[in-house]
């Protein structure tokens, strides 16, 4: 038994012909004869009642309800392979650091995913180092984040900077300042993120290269969380643009100096990932696409 026969014996019930059935399946008569023949064989039962009309057996009846969710579900089979080997359907897991995951990745996602309905999307959102371990395991295809370390076996994209500005309270001294250079940090609070953040790792050897500058800093887990912190006058904080508009109510933030301006965000796979292969290489373009326009590169 097979699918076309199936799909040939539906026929039949629905135009009450065999002749009906082979134009419509687009088979000579003789074939669709066959087919029956065949399948009534392999059933050992009798389908069809033949005579001037022809009608279905007790079995023929049975098999033929049975018969309509078998090729219906065949039918979404072959239409979900055929999808997945378009690139139109598949399972793509991702990962994502802040600010992206919570200011761009949203939106971009939901346009993405209304375009192609059945390509299901996992998502994780963790630091570069963290998803880059993922990666290698092979637990998430790719990631949306800053460039890993030196020496893993790991291809890197960049699409933007990420622009960073110094978000203070609105009374702070350093208000007065047109422009923020890495000196002005000393002697004032510095909320800073967790230690394995590629952020913070910046800044501290920006630091050092001004000759290590000694700072009085608070660790705050999330880089989402800093600006409420800031809010509450609890020091300065060194943040992404996109993540503190709208300012909250109470702060202001001022253009930095030098290299701690940007940092560089991409796409990152394992080198043998990449290109991309079928519905990811669809997402991969759509990002980069997304990406770039949003961030004016």
């Amino acid at each position: 038994m097979d699918f076309k026969t199936l799909k040939t014996f539906q026929m039949i019930v629905k135009y009450g012909s065999f002749i009906r059935a082979a134009q419509e399946m687009n088979y000579a008569q003789s074939t669709v004869t066959m087919q029956i023949q065949k399948l009534e064989a392999e059933l050992d039962v009798q389908l069809f009642e033949r005579g001037k009309e022809i009608s279905l057996t007790e079995a023929g009846r049975i098999f033929y309800d049975q018969s309509l969710q078998i090729v219906k579900n065949m039918e979404m089979l072959q239409s979900s392979l055929s999808d997945l080997k378009s690139g139109d359907a598949g399972h793509i897991r991702i990962g994502v650091t802040e600010p992206t995951a919570s200011y761009r990745l949203p939106g971009i996602l939901r346009y993405f995913m209304d375009i192609y309905p059945n390509i299901h999307i996992s998502l994780e959102i963790s630091n570069t180092p963290v998803l880059s371990e993922r990666i290698l395991k092979g637990e998430i295809d790719f990631a949306l984040c800053t460039a890993p370390g030196i020496g893993a076996e790991l291809y890197f994209e960049p699409l933007f900077q990420e622009e960073f500005v110094a978000l203070m309270p609105e009374n702070h001294p350093l208000t007065d300042k047109e422009v923020i250079v890495p000196e002005d940090f000393q002697g004032n609070r510095l909320l800073v993120t967790l230690e394995t953040c590629p952020y913070r790792r910046k800044l501290e050897m920006v630091l050092q290269e001004k000759g290590n500058v000694k700072l009085d800093t608070m660790e705050i887990g999330s880089m989402t969380a800093l600006k409420f912190y800031v809010e509450k006058g609890l020091g300065i904080a060194l943040v992404p643009k996109i993540s503190i508009e709208p300012l909250t109510p109470g702060t202001t933030f001022k253009r930095i100096s030098g290299s701690l301006i940007h940092m560089t965000f991409g796409i990152l796979c394992k080198e043998s990932a990449y290109p991309f292969q079928l519905a990811s290489q669809k997402l991969y373009n759509y990002l980069k696409q997304e990406l770039t326009l949003q961030s004016g590169s």
